[in-house]
């Protein structure tokens, strides 16, 4: 039997209870068709979205492969809700990419999905659309009372072989894929995988509508926000248990979105264009534009320093990386947002080739210094004392160390989300 949880299907344009305003014009309610049609003088209740769960989109990636086929994949929220919409991205996609149809459901194991849950996606009212190079594409909402850290699988078919599209190289989650010429899986209940990635598509973003949110926190990096060797499918990234720290006894509801991409950096983006858009060029996209964003904390400029030793190319100083600071700080106070800076981690004897050297580490400790001491920030996170080893702190605490000596373990994602003081996002 299907639980309650379930009910009411899908929410359509017209068929949804919450309110678009624009400052200077009349309010716009669009009610649900079990509720009388509200009189203008009535006082009326503003529903807005907040970003529960993100993936920024990097350069276009290899497909999974063929024509006709499914791919499913897996999401861990942040914050629940009672509605809830996907953004597909193709922002960074040079050609069109025809999506058949979309579902959206509660995962369940090994690509299956709980009986009762799933939920065809529309946008602008059609089941399929098509993608233009350059454009997101949000979907209609749907009625799906989600949990605070529930697992969502969202299903794309895609009827025609892709050329490379957009989506995030180290998604950290697995992508389960149907075989080529499979058809449209997208509402099955147990998933005829064919292939499997880690590597996730298309899909950019989550919100809810959640009533009670106090706001959404947007976790602006790198590798080490995006998590890179921590454990697949385990949530086990330094966001994802600042989440989890939210849920834990604290009056505040916020949503945390990771906006982290592998080997991105605040001033460059070629010629590894693989790594995104640089965190100047894309922050309007990644940051400003997420739904109910109050809070962002800045983990950049690692990416800087080492690639320009190890490529030998685009050499930054310490100053330049602490003006792309200044530049961020200023769009975010332009939007009314508080930005916390998050100090540079040890990156000494790391096994990336040419990555580390002691002039580089002159740098971090000069960044470091400025995070700490400028004022320039609404506050610091000491994430390099949170995992450095006091014996020597150019390097990692090896307890907290992946192996290659500049990304953490679990272990070492977990002690700096610890380490990030909650009380910064009651201001």
């Amino acid at each position: 039997m299907t639980s309650s949880r379930y009910d009411n299907t899908a929410v359509r344009a017209p068929g949804a209870r919450w309110l678009i305003a624009f400052a200077g014009l009349a309010a716009l309610s669009i009610v649900g068709p079990e509720t009388p049609t509200a009189r203008a003088d009535a006082p009326q209740r503003v529903e807005a979205w907040s970003a529960s769960w993100g993936a920024p989109p990097v350069f276009p990636l290899a497909p999974p492969g063929g024509a006709n086929l499914t791919i499913r994949q897996t999401a861990r929220l942040s914050v629940g809700g009672e509605l809830v919409r996907v953004r597909l991205s193709n922002e960074t996609g040079t050609a069109e990419v025809s999506v058949g149809a979309a579902h959206v459901a509660i995962a369940g194991p090994a690509g299956a999905i709980l009986i009762g849950s799933d939920r065809p996606l529309t946008f602008s009212g059609k089941s399929s659309i098509v993608l233009r190079a350059g454009a997101p594409a949000l979907s209609d909402p749907v009625r799906l009372r989600v949990r605070d850290l529930e697992t969502l699988a969202v299903s794309i078919y895609l009827p025609a072989a892709a050329a490379p599209i957009p989506g995030h190289l180290t998604a950290i989650s697995t992508t389960f894929v149907s075989a080529a010429g499979s058809g449209n899986a997208t509402a099955a209940v147990s998933f005829p995988t064919a292939t499997t990635t880690t590597t996730s598509f298309l899909l950019s973003r989550i919100d809810v509508v959640a009533p009670d949110a106090t706001g959404v926190i947007v976790a602006l990096g790198d590798s080490i926000t995006d998590g890179f060797l921590s454990t697949v499918d385990a949530n086990r990234r330094w966001p994802d248990v600042l989440a989890e720290r939210e849920r834990r006894g604290n009056n505040l509801r916020f949503g945390v979105v990771n906006a982290g991409l592998s080997g991105n950096r605040v001033l460059h983006d070629q010629p590894n264009a693989v790594f995104g858009p640089d965190a100047l060029a894309r922050f309007d996209r990644d940051v400003l534009a997420v739904p109910g964003v109050t809070h962002i904390t800045l983990m950049e400029g690692i990416n800087d320093i080492g690639q320009s030793n190890q490529l030998g190319i685009q050499e930054v100083t310490a100053d330049e990386i602490i003006d792309g600071y200044k530049q961020l700080v200023a769009r975010a106070h332009e939007r009314g947002l508080k930005i916390f800076g998050a100090t540079l981690t040890p990156f000494a004897i790391t096994t990336i080739a040419n990555y580390f050297t002691e002039a580089g580490e002159v740098k971090r400790q000069a960044v470091n210094r400025f995070i700490r001491t400028s004022g320039l920030f609404d506050g610091v996170i000491d994430f390099d004392v949170a995992i450095r080893n006091p014996a020597d702190p150019t390097r990692m605490l090896p307890a907290f160390d992946s192996g290659d000596h500049l990304h953490p373990n679990d272990a070492g994602y977990r002690a700096m989300a610890e380490a990030v003081d909650l009380r910064l996002f009651e201001r």
